[in-house]
């Protein structure tokens, strides 16, 4: 794990997993500010049929292929690693036709970056009708919910909260 870096911790990523469920077969995962990318891993593990981790830091980003080797999971096809900025990688991904089933995003707290993630998500069709977001986010950040979600739980864990969305009325 590299300094500086605050990786989901183990008791918020149980609790995503509890929520979203265990079974991900056949499911396309989004993850945003991938970090060590774990949340993918795990997804991974869980039967992901198609998972995109984004990471824009150089660092952060080579832990996440280390981590896949370490893993034996092998970057390419059905599993990548995209190491860029978030939001460009959101708009070349609606650009493709790529859509996904849940989408989790764990940006940067002190950029505040939570809000903004969800209003480009909503303003790009990534989306699948009924697909899921989780975000975690500093409880100082205000999240504004889209028209277009019902939110199915929010939880507080220390100083984040994790907040899970299903696109409705699509």
């Amino acid at each position: 794990m590299p300094e500086g870096i605050r990786p989901t911790q183990n008791v918020l990523r149980a609790a995503i997993f509890d929520l979203l469920g265990h079974d991900f077969s056949g499911l396309s995962f989004l993850e945003l500010f991938a970090g060590s990318g774990a949340v993918s891993l795990e997804a991974i593990s869980r039967g992901a049929d198609t998972v995109v981790m984004v990471e824009h830091n150089d660092l952060n980003a080579k832990t996440i292929r280390e981590n896949c080797e370490l893993l034996d999971i092998q970057l390419g096809g059905n599993f990548s690693l995209v190491h860029g900025d978030a939001f460009a990688t959101v708009k070349s991904l609606s650009e493709e036709g790529k859509r996904f089933d849940i989408v989790f995003f764990d940006p940067p707290y002190p950029e505040k970056l939570a809000k903004k993630t969800l209003k480009l998500l909503t303003s790009r069709d990534i989306l699948h009708p009924q697909s899921l977001v989780c975000v975690q986010y500093e409880a100082s950040e205000n999240l504004e919910i889209p028209e277009d979600f019902s939110v199915l739980t929010q939880r507080k864990y220390g100083a984040s909260y994790l907040t899970v969305l299903q696109r409705v009325g699509v």
